[in-house]
């Protein structure tokens, strides 16, 4: 069991339909604050892209985000996997964000920060390139308004393309294959792109959750499931199950990988337990998080956690291993609630938008890594010819 909190003073503006640049802060506010910026493409949004932006928004008091349209995006690195009205969402939901900026300009300038009075900007230790190979940061790296933040190992969109494409159940265990490299990239391998591994720690769950338990008058909700890919089909049903109550405590059950491959089959569970914790934990909407719930929402579950309301979306719901109904007991009690959050999309659709433009995203990962392989060998040549120049002088 994992408790996530709210923020609620940011969150408040942003879910009462602020526009951007609604929620800056007054010329006074902003000389004893510290505005922080990041951007990015947020494709297919994952807790590497919430590690970043909780990183970034530790760095300072009020975190704003660009995203990049889809036609940057396909200009510079290829087609993404969702459309931008989908990773605007997307971004705005996780928990650390206070404000999004549609339509971000790829390569982020000076005039960029001062635009929306931003100290400095954020990025992970990779490198972001652009369609001609050249640093996208390089102008406020030189101006010295450029910050880095550790990139999460074990995670990247590639990555994720990739487990797809292969569509075999290694990652279910973090086991890199040779045959997954063939799938996700070129012959040599970029530090900043690829397969590694994820090690979960309680200190990455410490800082990913809140730690708020619910207070009275809450209405605690329970939902359960996989929430493979956490994709905004999943934010739009967290939404909806957060407007439920005046004051909610949601609470997400995610099921084990075996038992989400019982029911769903094929290769699912795309993301482990471990990276799915992560994801539902980032998401403003959550409040706790159980890990390993059971498949049948009982009488245990219910009275432990004392729920009010459990909730289900549109999607089937799979008989247990004996042929029951999971929802029996809440729905005897009369706390069962099926809502709709007018999103179909579901984690089946994700991976079919990923096979049917198979071609285009594997020369997109081919690319993105190549391009990063010739930037790192020319950083090393550099780095050995600084070297030698340092030995051959104090060797005078």
């Amino acid at each position: 069991m994992i408790k996530n909190g709210h923020h609620t003073s940011n969150e408040q503006g942003i879910e009462s339909g602020a526009k951007q640049g609604d929620l800056a802060c007054s010329p006074e506010k902003r000389k004893c604050s510290v505005r922080v910026w990041c951007d990015g493409c947020y494709d297919m949004v994952h807790y590497g892209h919430s590690n970043q932006l909780r990183q970034a928004k530790a760095m300072g008091d009020y975190l704003i985000v660009g995203v990049h349209t889809d036609e940057e995006i396909s200009k510079h690195k290829g087609p993404p996997v969702f459309t931008q009205a989908e990773r605007y969402k997307m971004v705005q939901a996780i928990k650390w964000v206070d404000e999004i900026v549609e339509g971000a300009p790829y390569v982020t300038t000076l005039d960029t920060l001062d635009k929306y009075n931003s100290d400095f900007c954020v990025h992970g230790d990779d490198i972001t390139l652009t369609v001609d190979g050249k640093d996208t940061y390089a102008e406020v790296k030189r101006e010295g308004r450029y910050r880095e933040c550790r990139r999460t190992q074990g995670v990247s969109t590639t990555d994720l393309v990739g487990r797809m494409l292969l569509m075999t159940k290694t990652h279910h265990s973090n086991i890199v294959s040779s045959t997954h490299r063939e799938h996700t990239g070129p012959k040599g391998h970029s530090p900043w792109t690829g397969v590694s591994q994820f090690l979960q720690t309680s200190q990455k769950i410490i800082q990913f959750a809140s730690g708020q338990e619910a207070q009275p008058g809450d209405t605690i909700i329970y939902v359960a499931g996989a929430f493979d890919l956490f994709h905004i089909g999943h934010v739009d049903f967290l939404e909806t199950v957060y407007k439920q109550a005046e004051r909610p405590y949601v609470i997400v059950g995610l099921h084990f990988d075996q038992e989400v491959n019982r029911y769903k089959g094929k290769n699912y569970p795309i993301m482990n337990i471990h990276e799915r914790t992560l994801s539902v934990l980032a998401c403003r909407y959550v409040s706790e998080v159980v890990i390993g719930a059971p498949y049948a929402v009982g009488k245990d579950l219910l009275d432990h956690f004392k729920v009010d309301l459990v909730c289900h979306g549109k999607t089937e719901v799979f008989p247990d291993r004996d042929t029951a109904d999971p929802y029996a007991e809440p729905k005897k009690r009369g706390i069962f609630r099926t809502v709709d959050s007018g999103n179909g999309l579901t984690t089946d659709d994700i991976v079919q938008r990923i096979i049917k433009n198979r071609l285009q995203f594997e020369a997109r990962n081919q690319k993105k890594e190549a391009k990063e392989i010739a930037v790192f060998e020319a950083m090393k040549r550099q780095a050995e010819g600084e070297r030698a120049g340092d030995t051959a002088q104090a060797a005078q």
